[in-house]
């Protein structure tokens, strides 16, 4: 469990797997700030129907949208490096 008022960032939003659980997060309520996906900074995704900003690092993920919290939907292989990149 979260805050209700905590703001949460996707790792992986661009992606089938985070693309799909940010859409159902959003239609929960959860407030979504954006997401970060390495390559793909300057981009959008729609989810219910609005638009969240993707960044390339977590670095400027966190100092656009001072989040609270992430959660991780990227490949196995990339899984340990985007905890340490949320980590820090």
């Amino acid at each position: 469990w979260i805050e209700e008022d905590a703001k949460v960032l996707v790792q992986g939003i661009t992606g089938k797997q985070g693309m799909f659980h940010a859409d159902k997060m959003v239609e929960y309520g959860t407030q979504i700030v954006g997401g970060c996906t390495p390559g793909k900074g300057g981009q959008t995704v729609e989810l219910q129907g609005k638009q969240f900003p993707v960044w390339h690092s977590m670095t400027e993920a966190i100092t656009a949208t001072d989040a609270d919290a992430t959660v991780i939907y990227v490949p196995p292989p990339f899984a340990a490096e985007a905890i340490m990149e949320a980590a820090d």
